[in-house]
């Protein structure tokens, strides 16, 4: 538990103040959204993105082949 006295994030009973908790909250996300950006602009970023673009259409292209072959198997 934090010390009651010195610490103005906690109340005295020990609990986060909102203010301290949306604080953290928004640092972690800063820094998440940072390290996605960084990660794009790299360019293993930039080559697993274009395996998950090649992944999505070839998924694509299979699911389509799925339905024509069931189209042409109906009675």
């Amino acid at each position: 538990m934090p010390d009651e006295t010195t610490d103005p994030e906690y109340t005295p009973g020990g609990v986060p103040t909102f203010d301290a908790v949306r604080e953290k909250i928004e640092t972690r996300y800063g820094a998440a959204q940072g390290a996605a950006e960084l990660d794009a602009e790299t360019a293993a970023g930039a080559a697993v993105d274009e395996q998950f673009e090649a992944r999505q259409r070839a998924a694509a292209e299979r699911l389509e082949q799925i339905r024509a072959s069931m189209r042409e198997n109906k009675p």
